[in-house]
C-alpha cells in the first residue's frame, strides 16, 4: 500500500476511535441522576449515602450510577475508613455542563418564541354575552 494511502487509513482509524471515545463519554453522561450527581460534586466530595439522601434514591441505585461515571474516569473515588468519597476527575467537566445548560436555555428560548408566535397567529375568540 502506498504511504499516503496508509497514512490516510491510519488517520481515518484514529478519527473513528476518537469518535467512539466521545460517544461513550457522552453515553456516560446520558442519565438525569448522573448529571445531578456531577452538578452536586461542584460543592465537593460526596459519599453514596449523601448522594442517595440528596436525590431520594436507594444507595444501590446511586452506586450503580457512580460506577458508570467511574468506569469512564469521569469521577474518582477515595476511601477513608468505611466511607468512599467521590469527586470529579477533571474540573473542566463543569465547563462542559455549563455549556450544555447554556445550549439548553437557548433551545428553550427558541421554543418559547415559537409558542408565542403560534399564540399570536390564533384568531382571538369572540366573547359571547
Amino acid at each position: 500500500m502506498p504511504e499516503p494511502a496508509r497514512t490516510m487509513k491510519r488517520d481515518t482509524g484514529m478519527r473513528q476511535q476518537l469518535s467512539n471515545f466521545k460517544a461513550e463519554f457522552f453515553k456516560a453522561l446520558a442519565h438525569p441522576l448522573r448529571i445531578s450527581i456531577l452538578d452536586a460534586l461542584r460543592e465537593g466530595e460526596l459519599t453514596v449515602n449523601e448522594i442517595s439522601q440528596r436525590f431520594s434514591v436507594e444507595p444501590p441505585n446511586a452506586s450503580q450510577q457512580l460506577a458508570v461515571l467511574r468506569n469512564k474516569n469521569i469521577i474518582v473515588a477515595r476511601k477513608e475508613g468505611a466511607n468512599v468519597y467521590y469527586s470529579i476527575s477533571d474540573p473542566a467537566l463543569f465547563k462542559l455542563l455549563d455549556v450544555a445548560r447554556e445550549i439548553f436555555n437557548h433551545h428553550l428560548i427558541g421554543v418559547r418564541g415559537m409558542l408565542e408566535a403560534i399564540n399570536l397567529e390564533r384568531p382571538a375568540k369572540t366573547l359571547r354575552h
